[in-house]
């Protein structure tokens, strides 16, 4: 096996998290997966993995190669896509990630209309409420909410969306409007992890920072189940403004506090920055930003 046909073998096998799996992902048998990161190994001088009778785990020195690897496999891809001609279709694999919410609502139906321009492309959609490495876990393009800490990737931004306080109508005629963010604390609150972790929501007053602390009846981990507490009466919650605009806008949950709100929280589209981007990553980047720049909800 030569060196680049090892490096793929040992980032599968980092991926896939144990050589049977990677094996069948490059469809080859065990036996040659296992023997040629041995061999990378002998000829490396170092340990990339260790082997145990149920795991497989990288170690540091394997960590750091794994990430030499994937940059070196995927500039090679991309010396390859460059040479084929800038008229080439998209081809290959495409991994994205976003918001649960975000991904479901707004970034699902782009893949959907991807796909169907693109039928050599295959997408690969990780929607997680975490902050995603786009360098560890192998990812082309990640949609982000809030600000950007520096870094060597390449943004664009595409709108921004507000933290925003909802409660259904039969709710308030039953407990009142609460006029400035003090009032709550004779309200029922329902915490969403993945937006107001905290017991203390931050407001804005009059340009002066105002912090008022909440103790929630319900706390819970998903931003669904905090929409539906709040659609079906139970209290007042704190979400982005995208994850409740269709119930605003159908009246089943009505907005608070809104001269209260703290600055608008800004919506980027990241990836990897370079001489060159991939067909595939170019023909979508150049679709998503188009859409969700399109998108009022998202402004």
């Amino acid at each position: 096996m030569d060196r680049l046909q090892a490096m793929a073998t040992f980032v599968a096998v980092v991926d896939c998290g144990g050589f049977a799996s990677a094996a069948r992902k490059l469809n080859l048998s065990p036996p040659v997966v296992t023997r040629a990161i041995a061999e990378l190994e002998e000829r490396l001088g170092l340990r990339l993995l260790v082997r145990t009778t149920r795991v497989v785990r990288v170690t540091d020195a394997g960590a750091r190669y794994s990430e030499d690897c994937r940059r070196i496999l995927a500039e090679i891809e991309e010396a390859e896509s460059a040479a084929t001609g800038a008229h080439a279709a998209p081809r290959g694999t495409l991994t994205l990630t976003a918001p649960v919410l975000f991904g479901q609502l707004h970034v699902t139906p782009i893949v959907v209309d991807y796909l169907r321009e693109f039928p050599e492309v295959d997408v690969q959609c990780l929607f997680l409420d975490r902050v995603v490495n786009l360098v560890e876990e192998g990812i082309d393009v990640a949609v982000r909410i809030g600000e950007l800490p520096d870094s060597s990737l390449q943004a664009t931004r595409v709108g921004r969306v507000r933290r925003v306080l909802v409660a259904a109508p039969a709710y308030l005629a039953a407990h009142g409007m609460p006029q400035r963010p003090e009032e709550l604390a004779g309200h029922a609150i329902v915490s969403a992890a993945g937006v107001t972790p905290v017991s203390e929501w931050r407001f804005n007053d009059a340009g002066k920072p105002l912090s008022q602390r909440v103790l929630p009846r319900l706390r819970t981990t998903t931003n669904d189940s905090a929409i539906a507490a709040a659609v079906g009466g139970l209290g007042i919650t704190r979400l982005l403004s995208y994850q409740v605009a269709e119930h605003v806008r159908s009246g089943a949950l009505q907005l608070l506090l809104q001269d209260f709100e703290t600055a608008p929280l800004p919506v980027h589209v990241v990836h990897h920055e370079g001489r060159r981007a991939t067909q595939k990553v170019r023909a979508f980047i150049d679709l998503v930003v188009q859409r969700l720049r399109g998108d009022p909800r998202l402004h």
